[in-house]
């Protein structure tokens, strides 16, 4: 039987504003290079004319990130490579989401960049209490310390409180000089680090000194209630069950918790259950509570992390598969 091939779309689409769509092409056009790569699809350029051409379905695709990058372009007036790559994997549906779920702060607005961070946005913006599950790369910590940024500047919420369990990664750095904040800040730098990206420097200081923001190791936590705070417990895959328990119940009145984790990277002694996997398996389904699950696709750092998770991924399933053979 003979098939007959399906005869390639062609489709134009015009954009007026030339800066705009200068954004769009990039230097030497490397984001329409990006876009063929990425969507299968042949794109041309004519005075302010893209032409596109290929399978239907990528075609139809292809345009609707075109209209969403260009309409971020008018918006912003640049376009980072960053801000391509978040496109396509939206498949052209950021701009639909992107005035619903954009998180402002004073230095920055953070759109979500894959369908997950949307409904991890819309959980955050939604639920008092949301566990973010995933490998590092995700935004999983950085979203939420955004979201309560912008909930504090609202005045939501009166303070943030930021937490991590004081565990080395794979590591025993031994006795550390100074006094108790300069041995704990280590662990808190990623949370640090994020804030900034938030708030200019002067206004974090004053925050931290004025207790309006707090970065405080877990075991502060105990004996607490947290009232009227965006409480968020970053690295959450090492805490005891225990400790787990004894955090969520910290939970006081106009509250908001962000729990999250990534369970591949669990660095508690050996026969030491995770906290995290503990409270996943008790409290899934409970009301109230959202659990957004992360994966290799949603890692918005350099491509080569994606496919380093992807690999590690691939290798413990392949270890698992060793030691376990199924019968013949």
């Amino acid at each position: 039987m003979t098939q007959t091939n399906a005869q390639p779309t062609s489709l134009s689409r015009e954009f007026p504003e030339n800066a705009a769509l200068a954004a769009v092409c990039g230097p030497h056009n490397v984001n329409l290079d990006r876009l063929e790569q990425r969507m299968g699809v042949a794109l041309a350029v004519r005075g302010n004319v893209l032409t596109l051409t290929g399978d239907a379905g990528p075609v139809r695709d292809a345009v609707a990130v075109l209209d969403d990058l260009y309409a971020l372009a008018r918006r912003q007036g640049y376009l980072e490579s960053a801000d391509v790559d978040a496109a396509i994997r939206m498949g052209g549906t950021s701009a639909e989401t992107s005035n619903d779920l954009t998180i402002r702060t004073r230095k920055r607005h953070i759109a979500p960049r894959t369908p997950v961070q949307a409904d991890y946005l819309a959980a955050l913006r939604d639920m008092p209490m949301v566990f973010g599950l995933g490998p590092a790369g995700t935004g999983k910590t950085y979203l939420a310390v955004a979201k309560a940024v912008s909930m504090m500047l609202a005045g939501q919420v009166d303070r943030i409180i930021l937490s991590r369990p004081a565990v080395e990664a794979g590591e025993r750095l031994g006795f550390l000089p100074g006094d108790l904040k300069d041995k704990v800040d280590p662990y808190l730098r990623p949370l640090y680090d994020a804030l900034h990206d938030m708030l200019p420097g002067d206004q974090v200081a004053k925050k931290l000194a004025a207790g309006d923001i707090e970065v405080a190791p877990l075991a502060f936590m105990r004996g607490r209630t947290l009232s009227n705070a965006f409480v968020i417990l970053d690295e959450a895959q090492n805490t005891t069950a225990m400790q787990m328990k004894m955090f969520l119940t910290r939970m006081g009145e106009g509250s908001r918790m962000v729990i999250t984790g990534d369970l591949s990277q669990i660095d508690l002694p050996p026969g030491t259950r995770s906290g995290l996997k503990d409270a996943v398996d008790i409290l899934n389904g409970l009301p109230g509570i959202g659990f957004i699950r992360f994966s290799e696709r949603d890692v918005v750092r350099h491509d080569l992390v994606s496919r380093i998770v992807r690999a590690y991924d691939q290798a413990d399933r392949d270890r698992k598969a060793a030691q376990n053979p199924k019968d013949e």
